[in-house]
């Protein structure tokens, strides 16, 4: 997320990364105080953020004019072509549902709307449902947008070469012209700024709740951006570094899930908010699939296949 962020500053400034890389520690720093003045102002600005990411990829499948039908079939039928693609769809399952978002929301939610009574618990989770299918179907359809614009722009015209973000910047502009790739650089700073937000207050709640380190708020948030800055100094390939990062964060899924499904299970726990049966058979299902996944790619990575 950081280094999405730095690679959009990059991108569009036209600056060396490690001084993008610290553009983005600035100006990460700069929205998360927002915070001082209530979440609902960073939430506000993280949403608007999304929200631009989301316009820009559709102008973006604007310009492309996919083959609308193709999109629809292979939205419901799968296909790998090797390890590589199972990468990818590891990296991608990884950058939207997030597990360190899981610990984030339900830090956020303790205190927001406090209700003992079992109706208004339940409408409250209902309230809770829609705000989470609307959050995810957003991340779905923007990851979605990103497959078919760079299906029907690069591998379309023969470009399946295009290794790097860097490259399919600079690509753009002779293909879809230049107003394409600035729109590309925005949406990349966009979600890198408001991915890069998130991941630094889910590391400041982490380190806070679950470790119960007492140490000031700003040298937590300091603390999360250090990996991204010493993958910059270092002047590893970002957009690889970027792939494996989402990777890892689909091996860090079950570590979320599997407890969530427990506790959410209890009765105990949670009253009348218990899972119903299908819920936790869907539920477990899932986290089934995720593991699979898992075990597949560290298979294959191992043995080549």
């Amino acid at each position: 997320e950081f280094l999405g962020a730095a690679l959009g500053f990059n991108l569009l400034l036209g600056i060396p990364m490690w001084i993008a890389g610290i553009l983005t520690g600035i100006t990460t720093f700069i929205v998360l105080a927002l915070e001082r003045r209530g979440f609902r102002s960073l939430e506000a600005v993280i949403s608007a953020m999304v929200g631009m990411v989301a316009i820009s990829y559709v102008i973006e499948t604007i310009i492309v004019k996919p083959v609308w039908g193709e999109v629809l079939y292979h939205s419901v039928v799968p296909a790998f072509s090797g390890s590589e693609s199972i990468l990818l769809a590891a990296g991608i399952l990884g950058a939207t549902v997030m597990p360190h978002a899981i610990y984030l929301h339900s830090a956020l939610m303790q205190g927001r709307v406090v209700v003992k009574k079992p109706t208004l618990l339940k409408r409250l989770f209902r309230y809770e449902l829609v705000d989470i299918l609307i959050a995810m179907g957003v991340a779905s359809l923007v990851n979605g947008a990103m497959l078919v614009m760079s299906a029907f722009t690069f591998h379309a015209n023969g470009l399946t070469n295009i290794g790097t973000i860097q490259m399919a910047y600079k690509t753009l502009e002779p293909l879809l012209g230049k107003a394409s790739s600035y729109v590309f650089g925005f949406s990349l700073l966009m979600s890198g700024l408001s991915s890069a937000s998130v991941g630094t207050m889910s590391g400041q709640v982490i380190m806070q709740g679950f470790l119960n380190w007492e140490i000031p708020v700003w040298v937590r948030r300091l603390v999360t951006m250090v990996p991204s800055l010493i993958v910059i100094f270092l002047g590893l390939d970002p957009t690889r570094t970027l792939v494996i990062s989402q990777v890892l964060l689909s091996f860090g899924l079950p570590f979320a899930i599997i407890p969530l499904i427990r506790f959410t299970s209890d009765k105990r726990l949670m009253g009348v908010l218990v899972n119903r049966k299908i819920t936790n058979i869907l539920a477990w299902g899932v986290a089934g699939l995720i593991l699979l996944l898992n075990f597949y790619l560290i298979y294959a990575t191992f043995t080549g296949a």
